[in-house]
């Protein structure tokens, strides 16, 4: 890469930068929970032209993961680009959902609380949010999601390749929500 794209790069991440920052919260909607991989790559947001278009596909993968192991797996691939799953990142999510945790990923579609059970509205949103440190990173993007079943917003961190796309780099969004009322003896 020549001085003059590396020059045009960093111009194109501050701009992304600079707009995320002046919106400060971006609302994804998907229209439902896609059912094939082909659905999932045919969405307006699998360009992922944008770190928060990357983000909100991350919790609709993880939603996957927790209806079909096999698709939710194919969907997280893609999401990371150039570097697929590995061996310990397959075993990571296959311990996260072994206690039947699947609403984990739900709660972070607006509307969706442990009073509810953790059932969203549709069409399915997601608020993401970049902090004051979202960029700080060249290349990179952490932006916040909120749980309705946690305190504090969990992280996504993204990464911007060669080919300008913003691939999902690691995610901390299967941190333990409060367990939704149906399953609290206490509720």
């Amino acid at each position: 890469m020549g001085f003059l794209d590396q020059l045009m790069g960093k111009a194109a991440n501050a701009a992304v930068s600079a707009a995320v920052r002046s919106a400060g919260t971006a609302s994804v909607s998907f229209p439902s929970l896609p059912d094939t991989l082909e659905a999932f790559c045919a969405l307006p947001q699998a360009s992922l032209s944008s770190p928060a278009d990357t983000a909100a596909l991350t919790v609709l993968a993880l939603c996957l993961y927790a209806e079909n192991r096999e698709l939710g797996l194919a969907a997280l691939d893609v999401l990371r680009g150039p570097r697929p799953l590995s061996g310990v990142d397959r075993q990571f999510l296959a311990d996260r959902f072994m206690d039947g945790k699947d609403y984990v990923p739900r709660s972070y579609f607006v509307g969706a609380t442990p009073q509810n059970d953790y059932t969203p509205s549709l069409p399915l949103t997601l608020r993401i949010t970049a902090g004051p440190y979202a960029y700080q990173q060249e290349g990179y993007a952490k932006l916040e999601l909120r749980s309705g079943g946690a305190d504090s917003p969990r992280a996504v961190q993204l990464r911007r390749a060669k080919d300008g796309k913003w691939y999902l780099w690691e995610q901390f969004l299967l941190s333990d929500v409060r367990k939704p009322e149906s399953e609290n003896p206490w509720a």
